[in-house]
């Protein structure tokens, strides 16, 4: 047939409806067939490609190793308790054998249910997901194996995602197959998934979820962990709880089709389980930052190679290297501190108390209390090594110095105040005013230590020559936070001062400890120390506390300085509070009160332990006079021999619950008479040469008679002035330099 014109007639055909069904089934089975073929070529050449893209290589590419797992890294204190955990990511490592049957058999139900029998890649579900993706606007399926997932985690970080990716991890998969057993493959990946909330692996989750330790998993709750893989953020329990427990609901269909769960107990849990609302952790585990921890933190990033050489090497190692971190911290020593530290009331002021205790005989930082609880981005100041100026305290340093440079408890020093000294190395202000405090007049070291007479110990401090006073106390109180050689930048040195002796250099209640440890420990001196090891992850031992003890004073020096501040606690500043204790325990101290009472101070020893309290204002210029909350304790004016006194003695007398109780050696017998010390250039020691009688001719009306006036008036000495040549110059360090001194019964007088 054909047209009118001539050209050939198209025909129409109409298909009825069984055509249709025909046509259409045969051109789904073409489709399949053409995935089913693409799919399979895919797989089947994807070795031979990869080993053409590596054809300039005679061997084959092996997959490289796992690279090690990034872990968390534990602090223990020296009871072997947990305090403290450094992580970036929260990664706890747990090895196959150690997981639950049934934990990884929810992952598998969920996550691939065919890993134990295929090579690292599911023909069918990728095949199935394959067309899925073609046909759908729908979001893609997923196809990825365990093996799968494992493969994209480890190696092909980085890697774009074009079309080679799939390939590329497709080889990946079936090789790792072949180099790794299956529950290789299992743990890197139950070791290695992320879950959300900063959670990476199965222990993590565990914890962060349920507050639990991996073996303590129910099935319920590992096949809610399953089923957070998919998408961790869509279905966080804690922020989307609506989702989560939607995706939960799939899972436990899915644990059903399985013939995991009956349908009976499927409601049971559906009904039961609780899904996770907040961040949990174990109960026994406690990872809160203190101040001790973040000391010790900042010790191994800042200051120490302990951990390497550059700080990118210490970081890595602290926060990914798995560490055991064994410190000093004794735990019933820090209970009783912290509960000692509570004697002072709260005020709304802030004020605060600071504590720091040291083992006599090791140098080992016991307990440290750095105020009420650290609190990140609100409370992190940490009073125990914050440098404060210490009052009075500070004399401990300037008497034993002067005692090791031959100074005894009963030689005799001018301590009458007012008093105006030399103030070496300041032009503008050339002299150095002492009004306040109290006046000790002419009395004994011993009287002016327990009395904390300013202008006796300022004196003192000049006798025995302010650089070696300096010298001494970076010598009994050296630290890694303490050194003369350390930057301005980090710490402000201490400076040969005439005010050295009120306390006008700043110390921490760490530096003011370790000084009286010097002394305690009868004058050998002991780094104080936080850490006492590091073990890797693998238990390899990589730093031991080697003590290097130094001789800072000799023996007899340390016995005598004790043996002089023994009566700080009975006699002196110290006695309401510590007078009992002293009773109980031998022990020696001194009270330190900043000028406007800023800041107050104890510092104090038994055979034991070192401790230093510090009570001020973490911002550091409130005066504590008449603090209504101190007020009602009984403490309107707060010294040193207050609430710092008390804290101190609360917590000593704790301390040594259970502790054999000892007393130092008696100290060396005096080696000879008193003398009388004195300042060169400020006080001139003097000889009577003779005596003037003033003369007059008049009679006092009520003199007897015949007697004139002269013969009452008591004759005036005539001195001449006895050069020693025993003034300490500037720069003299030597601790055996002998002091300017002589006999107790000569004159001195002021020079002028």
């Amino acid at each position: 047939m054909g047209t009118h014109d001539g050209t050939p007639e198209r025909q129409v055909i109409t298909l009825n409806g069984v055509e249709r069904y025909l046509l259409a089934g045969r051109l789904g089975v073409i489709i399949i067939s053409g995935a089913l073929l693409i799919t399979a070529v895919t797989i089947g050449i994807a070795p031979r490609l990869w080993r053409i893209a590596n054809a300039h290589s005679e061997e084959p590419v092996p997959l490289p190793d796992f690279i090690p797992l990034s872990q968390r890294s534990y602090v223990y204190d020296a009871a072997g308790n947990e305090i403290a955990v450094y992580e970036l990511e929260n990664i706890q490592p747990v090895s196959f054998g150690d997981i639950p049957e049934h934990v990884i058999q929810a992952f598998v139900a969920v996550e691939d249910n065919e890993f134990w029998v295929h090579h690292g890649v599911n023909a069918r579900s990728f095949i199935r997901a394959l067309l899925s993706n073609f046909a759908s606007d729908a979001p893609r399926q997923g196809a990825s194996t365990i093996t799968m997932q494992v493969v994209k985690n480890d190696f092909m970080a980085g890697f774009e995602r074009n079309g080679r990716y799939k390939l590329l991890q497709l080889t990946y998969a079936v090789r790792l197959e072949k180099e790794r057993s299956k529950e290789e493959i299992m743990e890197r990946y139950l070791n290695t998934v992320f879950f959300g909330n900063n959670s990476y692996g199965i222990a993590a989750a565990a914890e962060t979820y349920f507050g639990k330790f991996v073996h303590e998993l129910t099935f319920p709750e590992s096949a809610f962990l399953a089923g957070l893989v998919r998408a961790p953020t869509s279905y966080d329990p804690i922020n989307r709880p609506e989702r989560s427990r939607a995706r939960f609901a799939q899972v436990v269909d899915r644990l059903v089709e399985d013939e995991l769960l009956t349908e009976d107990e499927a409601i049971e849990v559906s009904e039961t389980f609780v899904i996770p609302e907040r961040v949990n952790q174990i109960p026994t585990r406690d990872v809160e930052r203190t101040y001790f921890s973040e000391t010790v933190r900042d010790l191994l990033l800042n200051g120490s190679d302990i951990l390497g050489d550059t700080y990118e090497e210490r970081y890595t190692a602290l926060y990914r290297g798995g560490l055991r971190i064994y410190t000093t911290l004794d735990p019933d020593l820090q209970t009783a501190a912290e509960t000692a530290r509570n004697e002072l009331p709260d005020t709304t002021e802030g004020f605060d108390a600071a504590l720091t205790s040291i083992e006599n005989e090791t140098g080992a930082v016991r307990a440290l209390v750095g105020g009420r609880g650290f609190v990140p981005k609100q409370n992190e100041v940490n009073l125990a090594l914050a440098p404060s100026q210490t009052g009075s305290s500070i004399k401990i340093f300037i008497l034993a110095a002067a005692i090791q440079a031959g100074a005894q408890p009963n030689d005799v020093i001018d301590g009458t105040r007012p008093c105006v000294l030399p103030n070496p190395g300041d032009n503008l202000e050339p002299e150095f005013i002492i009004t306040d405090g109290v006046s000790g007049g002419i009395a004994t070291l011993a009287e002016h230590t327990y009395r904390s007479i300013n202008c006796a110990f300022a004196r003192l401090s000049q006798i025995v020559g302010l650089d070696r006073v300096v010298d001494t106390t970076y010598r009994m109180a050296a630290s890694d936070f303490l050194r003369p050689d350390l930057p301005e930048s980090v710490r402000e040195p201490l400076r040969p001062y005439a005010s050295f002796a009120t306390g006008a250099n700043e110390m921490s209640t760490l530096d003011m400890a370790a000084g009286m440890q010097s002394i305690a420990n009868e004058g050998v001196h002991h780094e104080p120390y936080f850490i006492e090891k590091v073990d890797d992850s693998e238990g390899r031992r990589l730093y031991t506390h080697q003590s290097d003890p130094e001789r800072v004073l000799e023996s007899g020096a340390a016995l005598t300085t004790i043996d002089t501040m023994k009566a700080t606690l009975t006699t002196g500043t110290a006695r309401r509070e510590l007078a009992e204790f002293a009773q109980l325990i031998p022990a020696a101290g001194k009270t330190g009160t900043q000028q406007n009472n800023y800041a107050a101070w104890f510092v104090g020893a038994s055979t034991y332990l070192s401790t230093a309290v510090m009570v001020r204002d973490p911002d550091r210029y409130t005066s504590m006079v008449n603090i209504p909350e101190f007020v009602e304790a009984g403490v309107p004016l707060v010294r040193g021999g207050t609430f710092p006194a008390r804290i101190w003695g609360t917590y000593m007398q704790s301390a040594h619950s259970g502790v054999t109780v000892t007393d130092w050696p008696a100290p060396p017998p005096l080696r000879g008479p008193a003398e009388r010390l004195y300042l060169p250039g400020t006080e001139c020691p003097s000889i009577i040469v003779g005596f003037e009688t003033p003369t007059t001719t008049t009679t006092t009306p009520d003199a007897p008679e015949g007697v004139l006036d002269s013969e009452l008036i008591e004759p005036v000495p005539i001195l001449e002035e006895v050069p020693t040549g025993t003034t300490i110059a500037p720069g003299v360090i030597d601790p055996y330099a002998e002091m300017p001194s002589v006999p107790a019964d000569a004159y001195v007088v002021p020079c002028e």
